[in-house]
């Protein structure tokens, strides 16, 4: 059972983009919880390493999350047309705007490693991986999570095997985890919950906004399983974000979120900063090409301390959020949500 997996249920969310490291994972699964390694923009080989290194530092279970691929088509005089006006924000910091190219984020090496290691769960975000690649995980001990935006998207991954949905409400960080990068109708986590729970008998995990014990009683209470975290260990030490990004989630100046593709082509809730409200209207559907593009002018702004031209991804819980050892935070939230039971 998935339950059984964790002492509390509590999972720190997968942060693709270095929040998620091995000491982060660790410590989550050494204080009861369950941690998870972020797969995406890394190759086969440094996925292999971190697991390798989170399991020096923890004998707990954990997971890795990975990116399904999509291969979109992409208009290439809008793409041209939005890489002309960006660039000149790259060049404040030093670097000019990057090939807008796209790959498939190494999955078949991927899914080559997590069969050779054995990860206690898999993770899938962006789309349903098909039957057969689920049942070859599950056949090496891997319990499946396939996160989900939507009533449809939960049908497609029960029908596919999954064992355990991840539900994302629009209040999260991050990227949107959608199969399909459009604009659809969005929904609020306990709502979502309640519609998927009243058609399908799978485990959740609730995921979106969630900070504080009383969030993770909410969830339990709506039918979750388990609640699933991430903003919320961003300012974790053990976090892999930049000081830039955690000084952000501090700092009075940024006042409010919004979820936009200018940062990656995809749809993604983030701190409302410059760049953000500048090229949101202009930004095309077309991922990961706009990521790649704006890369190396988002490493750069961090490097530069400039949080203006950052991908600043947070929840709608940020203001919220605290700056504590990870283990210290799950013995906090644990309080609190025996507070409220």
């Amino acid at each position: 059972m998935f339950k059984d997996l964790v002492v509390y249920p509590i999972i720190q969310a997968p942060m693709a983009g270095g929040a998620s490291t091995p000491k982060l994972a660790a410590a989550v699964s050494n204080a009861g919880g369950l941690g998870f390694l972020a797969a995406g923009y890394k190759t086969a080989e440094a996925m292999k390493k971190e697991i390798e290194e989170t399991r020096q530092l923890t004998d707990h279970p954990f997971g890795v999350n990975v990116f399904v691929p999509n291969q979109e088509v992409v208009d290439e005089e809008i793409l041209s047309a939005y890489r002309e006006k960006i660039e000149k924000e790259a060049e404040c910091v030093g670097v000019l705007i990057g090939e807008g190219i796209s790959d498939d984020d190494d999955w078949v090496n991927k899914l080559a490693v997590l069969k050779e290691l054995r990860v206690a769960v898999v993770s899938f975000t962006f789309g349903c991986p098909k039957t057969d690649v689920i049942r070859e995980l599950q056949s090496v001990g891997s319990t499946i999570v396939v996160t989900v935006t939507n009533l449809h998207e939960a049908k497609t991954a029960a029908g596919a095997g999954a064992d355990v949905l991840c539900v994302q409400g629009i209040e999260a960080g991050g990227h949107r985890a959608s199969f399909e990068n459009r604009i659809e109708e969005d929904y609020g986590l306990l709502v979502l919950i309640r519609m998927i729970k009243n058609e399908l008998e799978l485990p959740i995990i609730a995921a979106g906004g969630l900070m504080h014990g009383m969030d993770i009683a909410a969830v339990l209470a709506a039918g979750a399983t388990s609640a699933q975290l991430g903003t919320a260990f961003l300012r974790c030490p053990e976090s892999g974000a930049s000081p830039v990004h955690k000084a952000a989630l501090n700092d009075a100046r940024f006042t409010q979120t919004a979820v936009t593709r200018a940062f990656s082509g995809r749809r993604a809730r983030g701190l409302v900063n410059h760049f953000l409200t500048e090229y949101d209207n202009d930004a095309p559907a077309a991922y990961p090409y706009v990521h790649h593009m704006t890369k190396q002018m988002r490493k750069a702004a961090g490097q530069k301390n400039n949080p203006e031209l950052m991908a600043l991804w947070a929840g709608q819980g940020y203001k919220l959020s605290r700056e504590l050892p990870a283990s210290e935070l799950i013995s906090l939230l644990v309080e609190e949500l025996k507070g409220e039971h």
